[in-house]
C-alpha cells in the first residue's frame, strides 16, 4: 500500500487493498474469509473492525479533514504518525494499557492494531450504569506512569528533547485544542453549540472576566510548558472496558505540555458523567448507588496517581530534574519529599483549572458529551448541563483554595442539589 497514493478506505475496498499485509493475513487469515465494518463514531478518524476466520483486528485511518465538520475543515493525514508514535511510547512507560500495535502506514495514515473484545467505550458504560472493577487504580496508574516517565524526572535529556521536537509537528491538533478548549467557549464562537436553556448561564459565563483571564492563563500553561509526553485528549470516550478491564486508546492529540493536563481533562469527564445521572434516572431508574461510585472512581484517580507518581519520583527520579545527588545522596530526603510535595501542588491545582476549562468546553463548544446529549429531556439536560458549568467556573477561579479531593467532590454534591439556569 506505501506505493499507492492516500486513498480512504471503505468496508468494501480494505480487503483488496490489504489482504496481503502480512500483520492482518497471519493473524486473521486469508482476505476473502473477511467480514469488514466501519464503526467510527469518533470526530476525525475512519475505524474498521475486521474479522476473519481465526482472529479480529482494527484499522484505524485517518481522513484528510475533521469527519465531525466534514472537508471545509482540512486536517493532515500525518497525525496518524503522531498517535502511532505516542501508543509505542505508552505501551513502553505502562505495559499492557493500550491496544497492541500490528503494523503501521505512514502513507496511507492507518495503524492496524488490536481489537478489543468485548470492550466498549467506558462513556458509554457509565451511561449504561456499568461499573467497573479497577478503573480508578488503572487510570490513575496509567497517567501517573506516562507522565512521569514521558518527562525530565525520568527520561535522558536529549530523548526527551528529541521528543518534545518530534510532537512539536503535531501543529493542526494542538491548533484544535488551543482554540477549542481554551478560547471558544467564552465568546459566540462559529461552530459552539449548547442545549435550548442555557442561554443565561452562557451569557453569565461569557461575560465573567475573570473567567477569561483564567482560561488565557491555563492556555498559556498548555503552550508553553512542555513538562510531558501527554495523551491530550484523555476522557471517558478514550477508554474501552470490559467489567475488570481498562485500555487506553486514541493519543492523536499527543503533544508535551503540563503535567496536570490529562489528569483534569480525565477529572473532568467523570464529574460530567455524575452530573449527567440525573438525566439517566429518568428513562433508567435511580442512579444513587452509581453515583457514589462514580465519585468514589474520581478519588481513586488522584489518589492513585499522587501515590504511584511518589513511588516513581523514589525509585526511578532519573532524570535532569531534582537529581538525587542534589537530596538523597546528600542525606537530603526531606527535601526531596517537600519537591515532590511541591511538585505534586502544582499539578493538583493545573488539574482543577483544566478540568474546569474542559467541563465547559464539551457544554458549549463544538464537541459535546454523550453523557448530557443522550439526555432526551432538553429541559432535564440543561439543568445538569448548567450545574457542570457552575462548577467548572468554580474550578477554575478557586483552583488555589480547594485543597483535596474530598473538597471537590463535596462540591459536585452540593450542587447536584442547586439550580444554575
Amino acid at each position: 500500500m506505501t506505493t499507492q497514493d492516500y486513498a480512504a478506505l471503505t468496508p468494501e475496498t480494505l480487503p483488496r487493498r490489504l489482504g496481503a499485509l502480512p500483520a492482518l493475513v497471519e493473524r486473521l487469515g486469508p482476505a476473502d474469509g473477511w467480514t469488514v465494518r466501519e464503526v467510527g463514531d469518533g470526530n476525525l478518524n475512519l475505524v474498521f473492525i475486521v474479522e476473519g476466520a481465526r482472529a479480529s483486528a482494527v484499522v484505524k485511518q485517518a481522513l484528510p479533514y475533521v469527519r465531525l465538520v466534514g472537508d471545509s475543515w482540512p486536517l493532515p493525514l500525518k497525525r496518524s504518525f503522531f498517535e502511532y508514535n505516542a501508543l509505542v511510547r505508552h505501551e513502553a512507560r505502562d505495559p499492557g494499557s493500550v491496544p497492541a500495535i500490528y503494523h503501521f502506514d505512514e502513507t496511507q495514515a492507518l495503524i492496524v492494531m488490536e481489537y478489543l473484545s468485548p470492550h466498549i467505550i467506558l462513556r458509554q458504560a457509565l451511561i449504561n450504569g456499568q461499573r467497573v472493577a479497577g478503573l480508578g487504580r488503572r487510570l490513575g496508574e496509567f497517567c501517573a506512569r506516562t507522565l512521569f516517565r514521558g518527562s525530565d524526572l525520568s527520561l535522558p535529556t536529549a530523548q526527551k528533547k528529541a521528543d518534545v521536537a518530534l510532537f512539536s509537528g503535531n501543529v493542526e491538533i494542538c491548533d484544535i485544542t488551543e482554540n477549542l478548549v481554551f478560547s471558544d467557549p467564552y465568546f459566540a464562537a462559529k461552530m459552539n453549540h449548547h442545549t435550548p436553556g442555557l442561554d443565561g448561564i452562557v451569557a453569565r459565563l461569557r461575560a465573567d472576566l475573570s473567567l477569561k483571564v483564567a482560561a488565557q492563563h491555563l492556555k498559556l500553561a498548555f503552550t508553553s510548558r512542555a513538562e510531558t509526553m501527554l495523551h491530550g485528549d484523555l476522557h471517558t470516550g478514550s477508554v474501552m472496558v470490559t467489567d475488570t478491564e481498562s485500555r487506553v486508546i486514541d493519543p492523536e492529540f499527543v503533544t508535551y505540555g503540563p503535567f496536570g493536563f490529562d489528569t483534569g481533562m480525565l477529572i473532568a469527564n467523570f464529574l460530567m458523567a455524575w452530573f449527567s445521572q440525573n438525566g439517566h434516572e429518568q428513562t433508567q431508574g435511580d442512579r444513587a448507588g452509581f453515583k457514589d461510585w462514580l465519585l468514589s472512581v474520581t478519588q481513586e484517580i488522584w489518589e492513585v496517581f499522587a501515590a504511584e507518581f511518589a513511588r516513581l519520583w523514589r525509585t526511578e527520579r532519573t532524570g535532569i530534574l531534582y537529581q538525587a545527588t542534589l537530596y538523597e545522596d546528600q542525606g537530603h530526603a526531606l527535601a526531596s519529599e517537600q519537591a515532590l510535595s511541591d511538585l505534586l501542588g502544582q499539578i493538583w491545582r493545573d488539574s482543577l483549572g483544566f478540568c474546569g476549562v474542559e467541563m465547559h468546553r464539551r457544554i458549549l463548544g463544538l464537541a459535546h458529551n454523550a453523557d448530557f446529549e443522550s439526555i432526551a429531556d432538553e429541559g432535564i439536560r440543561a439543568g445538569c448541563e448548567a450545574r457542570a458549568l457552575a462548577m467548572g467556573r468554580q474550578l477554575m477561579l478557586g483552583a488555589g483554595a480547594i485543597h483535596g479531593m474530598d473538597a471537590v467532590l463535596a462540591m459536585a454534591r452540593r450542587m447536584d442539589g442547586e439550580d444554575h439556569l
